[in-house]
C-alpha cells in the first residue's frame, strides 16, 4: 500500500512540475513579447516541402508589428503579397493575380504566427503549450483540434526577435530571420489601414 502511495505522490509532482514548467515558460514568452510594443524590419524565408528531399524555396520581404492587433508582412519576392492585420480584419493581397481576401482575425483556424506576436499573455495560456527549449527560444504547440500549424518556434536574441520556426500542417519547414530591425519606428493603427485596389477580384469571408 505504501508503495502505491508513494508511486502516486511522485506521479503528482511529476505532472505539477510539468505544469508549472509549462507556465513558466509562458510567462517568460509573454514577458519578451510585452516588451516587443512595435517593430518593423526586413525578413527573409526558406521553406522546404516536406520530407528530406521536399523542394527548397525562398522569399523576402519587409514587415511591421504593432501590439495589439497589428501587423503587416509584405513579400517582395518572388512573389508580390500583402498579408495586413487591422485590428479587426486579415486582408490578403496577391498583386500578381490581382485578388484581395478578407478574414475575421482571431479564431483557432484562422491563428497565424504573426497573431501570436500580436498578442496577449491570456492568449497564449489558453491557445497553446510553451516550452522554452534553449537560450531565447520558445516553442508553441497548438491545443486546437484543428490548428492553423503543428508548431511554432520563436528566437529571441539581445532582447528582441531574432527568427520563426514554423512546421505546418503539411509537414513543412519554414525558416524565418528578421534584420534591419527598429524598435521604435513610430507606428499607428494608421499605417496598418488596407483599401481593396478598384482592378482586384474581392472574396469576402468576413460575413
Amino acid at each position: 500500500m505504501r508503495r502505491f502511495l508513494l508511486l502516486g505522490a511522485l506521479t503528482l509532482c511529476l505532472v505539477i512540475g510539468v505544469a508549472r514548467s509549462e507556465e513558466d515558460a509562458t510567462a517568460q514568452l509573454a514577458q519578451q513579447l510585452t516588451a516587443i510594443s512595435q517593430l518593423s524590419g526586413h525578413f527573409s524565408q526558406s521553406q522546404r516541402g516536406a520530407g528530406a528531399e521536399g523542394e527548397l524555396t525562398y522569399a523576402s520581404g519587409s514587415f511591421r508589428l504593432l501590439r495589439p492587433s497589428y501587423f503587416a508582412w509584405i513579400i517582395s519576392a518572388p512573389d508580390d503579397q500583402e498579408i495586413i492585420a487591422d485590428g479587426d480584419t486579415l486582408w490578403h493581397y496577391d498583386r500578381d493575380l490581382e485578388t484581395v481576401t478578407r478574414r475575421p482575425l482571431g479564431g483557432a483556424q484562422m491563428q497565424s504566427p504573426l497573431q501570436v506576436l500580436s498578442g496577449d499573455y491570456q492568449a497564449l495560456r489558453r491557445d497553446y503549450e510553451v516550452t522554452a527549449t534553449g537560450q531565447g527560444r520558445f516553442q508553441l504547440v497548438p491545443k486546437s483540434a484543428q490548428p492553423a500549424f503543428r508548431e511554432l518556434t520563436l528566437v529571441f536574441s539581445d532582447g528582441t526577435l531574432g527568427g520563426m520556426e514554423i512546421l505546418d500542417n503539411l509537414g513543412q519547414l519554414l525558416l524565418i530571420e528578421f534584420t534591419d530591425l527598429d524598435r521604435n519606428p513610430g507606428l499607428t493603427p494608421a499605417d496598418f489601414v488596407f483599401k481593396v485596389p478598384e482592378d482586384a477580384d474581392f472574396f469576402d469571408y468576413a460575413q
